[in-house]
């Protein structure tokens, strides 16, 4: 029964992508504002959801192993199999913005977890550190993003324009909440399955629970690329690895100092 719910899951979550970047990347020219950006924001912190749910909840039951493992899994699976995926299906364009910061803002994340991490443990001052950071890098997007707008109608044409804003406010709520519901039904019944066979936390955190939370990701920049709209697609990735590491292990952390020696430190490379 476990197989036919995973199933669902999976219908599910293309559906919810195919809202999500559809009411984003109207929202995007509606705002004035480039999709990249969306993408790096909105689009990437709706879809690490499901990881900030299992991290905090692992966090709180101080399962650092599957709290840890879960994020460094995640961002594996987003480098490595869904820019691939997305790649293959079209050729993802980079803009200039995501070659200077947002692409190297994500590779120093990963070095300095790396760094802080050589001890096996994640402290709370260190916790708070990446949550500072995180806000640091929204703030910056977000003072980038008022230099960059584009100017738009103001006005009578604003409020002819309202009911058109409604709806892709609309389909993004239900795109993350497809997105959110789907994942967790393919996480909960995945785990099921991996339990049964006997695997361990640690490895469950790495690899099904990563996966199966990695998911709204997945299907969000396989239907961006399929629509053609590469910088979602790689917004999305991008944007979700650093939000990983930074915001959710921060305050996964700050809930509860993480310390696992189970997780290899090369997974985080």
């Amino acid at each position: 029964m476990e197989v036919v719910w995973l199933l669902v899951s999976l219908v599910i979550l293309y559906f919810g992508a195919e809202w999500l970047v559809s009411g984003a990347s109207s929202f995007a020219a509606r705002l004035g504002v480039s999709p990249l950006i969306i993408g790096l924001t909105i689009v990437s912190m709706g879809t690490s959801a499901p990881e900030l749910v299992v991290s905090v909840k692992a966090a709180m039951n101080g399962q650092s192993a599957l709290s840890i493992g879960n994020v460094l899994g995640s961002n594996l699976f987003n480098v490595g199999i869904i820019l691939g995926i997305s790649a293959l299906i079209y050729p993802l364009a980079i803009k200039r913005q995501l070659l200077k910061f947002d692409a190297p803002v994500m590779v120093l994340t990963a070095v300095l977890f790396f760094v802080l991490f050589l001890d096996g443990r994640i402290s709370s001052v260190e916790a708070f550190l990446f949550v500072f950071l995180f806000v640091a890098y929204m703030a910056y997007l977000f003072v980038t993003s008022l230099k960059n707008k584009n100017r738009a109608s103001e006005g009578d044409e604003v409020i002819k324009q309202f009911k058109h804003w409604a709806i892709d406010v609309l389909l993004i709520a239900l795109g993350f909440a497809g997105l959110v519901y789907g994942s967790n039904l393919l996480v909960d019944n995945a785990i099921i399955i991996a339990q049964k066979l006997g695997m361990s936390e640690a490895l469950i955190g790495l690899t099904i629970v990563a996966v199966g939370t990695s998911m709204p990701e997945l299907a969000t920049s396989v239907v961006a690329a399929l629509k053609k709209r590469s910088d979602i697609a790689i917004g999305n990735v991008v944007g979700s690895n650093i939000f990983n590491l930074l915001l959710i292990l921060g305050v996964a952390g700050v809930i509860y100092p993480i310390e696992t020696p189970d997780i290899n430190i090369m997974d985080s490379l």
